[in-house]
């Protein structure tokens, strides 16, 4: 009795999985500042905002305290923060209310860290994507899809830019639904250098179609309002094919209030997943794409004149990903743009009249993340996978070529530099060990280990772990996979096991890392749930995934789903052949793209599964969005046969025990995707489970969801296998 008591005691609780009990610490809103040698982050409690410095993670002042401001105003906490570019003022975020994935409204305050009084940024409601201008003395913000402008210097005086704004029809400042999802960003416009200009792309939307979920009053929160009749929610969704927004680029002169429109060529079906002024006031780069995602256009627009000259067009074979985008850089002489024209993504410096200067790396491997350039010795830092795919780790390389590895920890390394690339805080973990942040010099001595969380690795130390591993394997075309592998603690090598597999396999995604936060939940903890239930685990990244170049992750173009459910077959059927595992008695499940290949390989024809389990599943990506879609299969009317290959094509070859869950109000993969696909099983007489998840979006989660969620997907397993 005393020994099964103890047992239990060492077993994980799915409970507190789901609600962050083993969550790991990281350093919260990290900002470098001016002085190249500090750092300004948020306290634990969410109050104060302290200066922090990079030598040796010393506090050295207090920027903010919400229990010491002057005057009638008043927070409680504070949810997120920007500093002034002079650092004499700080923009307080509170009350935040997400709208989409990087979308939310908040109340902001502005706050003067020398005479510590606290004002509103403005009194006419919740604000969306704040900005500075270069100078400090004035913010620019969106409301209900016009852009406001706020100026510091006449007591905070308020005047609304532009007055075409209606919800669902035009936009300023701020893209739509399809352009924030899929271009990653929540802000469209930029001050210009001499603060004398605003520009912004506006977004037309009209004649994108509507789409409408319904909402219900629910719980957690309680919708009351819709208590005696349920209510509906209507936003712009363009499906592939459909009309996008007509995109086009505005300034606004501040003093004299003229708006202009630049004279762009862009395609009139094209995107601006991108603007941004240069240190030149009159010259705003602006990078545009055509609908096909496989040119990559940046233009030098003049905000005054209107003209844009076209100074570097990278052009690709099948489409360009979000990295260009997502990590130009400007200086003061040009910008470093990356680029996979040589088969690996790497970085490129140009100057502003579009003449590429040098390539800045170069290899078979791939550049993931780019932190900074010095214009004085040449010098660029970055992160890069040089090592393994499954690992990160960060570098330098001089102008002569010499690289110079920073980081010592093999795993996964992510850095914050400081302003003129002295110091850098480096956030490192691996497979077993929770992030370790530390404080770095440039030359990769550690300075302080600020965080090590070794009060989570204590109180995982008294579980029952198993142990995870990374192994390889060759698909029977002789293709090399890479798949971790978790196994119970008790693990016997001469018993049969039944099999979990878990993946997500979406182009260009990983899951197979050596990074903490590999698995379903951060430490691969539900999987080791699911091995204290007596599975054992298993995720295999297949072709279309990321890290491995060009060809191996675009190899899927133009037929989602067909290479990526053969590559989940055939790991499954390696996985038979291992004399620990039970080939009879093998699962897979996955979310979103998981979802949709989890439901592809089951029905692939080679009955491999005996169980499965599809959360918020794409079944037909005739229901998905333009952006996303487009990018890897073209429009339906160019591509119909890669269309026509989906789950619900493949309805009557389903095999094995399904579960499908989903979100009634996920506004990104719609209901309509399951609705259809279950169906499409009904008239197939393919029987099958399904759970709803009344008002969640496509995360699933609020009050006890995820974790009734979860429940489900492990009973469904242990039923079945």
């Amino acid at each position: 009795m005393t020994s099964f008591t103890l047992l239990l005691a060492d077993n994980l609780s799915l409970t507190e999985i789901c609600n962050g009990t083993y969550s790991a610490k990281r350093v919260s809103g990290v900002n470098p500042l001016n002085d190249g040698e500090s750092y300004s982050q948020i306290s634990p409690d969410r109050k104060k905002i302290l200066k922090m410095s990079f030598r040796n993670g010393e506090q050295t002042a207090v920027l903010f305290d919400a229990d010491n401001v002057k005057g009638h105003t008043s927070i409680s906490s504070i949810d997120g923060y920007q500093m002034s570019p002079n650092e004499t003022h700080i923009l307080i975020r509170t009350n935040t209310r997400q709208i989409y994935r990087h979308s939310h409204t908040a109340t902001y305050y502005i706050y003067n860290v020398k005479n510590r009084t606290l004002a509103p940024l403005s009194e006419g409601g919740p604000q969306e994507a704040p900005l500075w201008s270069r100078d400090g003395n004035m913010v620019a913000f969106v409301r209900e899809g016009n852009l406001f402008l706020v100026k510091l210097l006449f007591n905070n005086s308020e005047s609304q830019i532009t007055k075409d704004g209606k919800f669902n029809e035009v936009i300023n400042g701020k893209p739509d639904w399809v352009n924030e999802e899929e271009f990653s960003t929540n802000r469209s416009f930029d001050f210009n250098e001499d603060n004398t200009m605003l520009a912004w792309i506006r977004y037309d939307e009209k004649d994108v179609p509507l789409f409408n979920f319904p909402l219900y009053k629910g719980l957690s929160p309680e919708k009351e309002e819709y208590a005696e009749y349920p209510g509906t929610y209507g936003y712009k969704y363009p499906v592939a094919g459909a009309s996008n927004s007509k995109v086009s680029v505005h300034s606004f002169d501040i003093k004299s209030r003229v708006i202009r429109q630049m004279q762009l060529p862009l395609d009139p079906d094209g995107y601006v997943p991108r603007i941004q002024f240069t240190n030149d006031p009159e010259k705003l780069l602006v990078l545009t794409q055509d609908r096909h995602q496989d040119r990559l256009d940046i233009y030098v627009a003049n905000p005054r004149s209107t003209e844009c000259r076209l100074i570097v067009r990278d052009q690709a074979e099948r489409y360009i990903t979000e990295e260009p985008y997502k990590n130009l850089s400007l200086h003061n002489g040009g910008f470093v743009l990356m680029s996979e024209r040589s088969g690996f993504c790497h970085l490129y410096l140009y100057d502003f009249n579009g003449t590429m200067k040098r390539q800045l790396t170069s290899g078979n491997y791939v550049v993931t993340d780019y932190y900074g350039y010095d214009e004085k010795t040449g010098m660029v830092f970055y992160g890069s996978n040089e090592e393994s795919p499954l690992r990160r780790a960060v570098y330098k390389r001089d102008i002569k070529g010499k690289v110079t590895k920073l980081s010592s920890q093999v795993g996964t390394n992510n850095a914050i530099w400081s302003k003129g690339m002295k110091y850098y805080m480096n956030v490192y973990s691996n497979i077993d060990t929770p992030p370790v942040t530390t404080l770095c010099d440039a030359n990769g001595k550690v300075l302080k280990t600020l965080e090590d969380n070794k009060a989570l690795t204590e109180k995982l130390a008294g579980k029952n772990l198993g142990k995870r591993e990374f192994f390889t394997f060759k698909t029977q075309d002789g293709v090399e996979l890479n798949g971790y592998m978790v196994k119970p603690s008790d693990f016997n090598p001469s018993k049969k096991y039944p099999v979990v597999m878990y993946q997500y396999s979406g182009p260009g995604s990983q899951q197979v890392v050596d990074s903490w936060y590999t698995g379903n939940m951060g430490g691969m903890l539900y999987e080791q749930y699911l091995c204290q239930n007596g599975f054992v685990c298993v995720c295999v990244d297949g072709r279309g995934t990321g890290g491995r170049g060009r060809e191996f992750e675009q190899c899927t173009y133009l037929r989602l789903g067909q290479i990526e459910s053969s590559d989940q077959v055939e790991a499954a059927m390696y996985l038979g052949t291992l004399p620990y595992v039970d080939k009879a008695h093998i699962g897979i499940w996955g979310w979103s793209f998981g979802g949709f290949n989890t439901l592809m390989s089951m029905s692939e024809g080679r009955a491999v599964f005996y169980a499965g389990v599809a959360v918020a599943p794409p079944t037909n990506w005739r229901y998905y969005d333009t952006v996303y879609t487009e990018r890897f299969m073209r429009t339906p009317g160019e591509n119909g046969t890669g269309y026509d290959n989906s789950p619900i094509s493949r309805a009557s070859n389903l095999s094995g025990h399904l579960l499908i869950c989903h979100g009634l109000a996920d506004d990104n993969v719609h209901f309509r995707n399951v609705a259809e696909y279950t169906e499409a099983l009904v008239q197939a007489d393919k029987d099958f489970r399904e759970l709803t998840y009344t008002n969640r979006n496509h995360g699933i989660s609020g009050g006890n969801t995820r974790n009734h969620l979860f429940r489900q997907i492990t009973n469904h397993f242990k039923q079945w296998l």
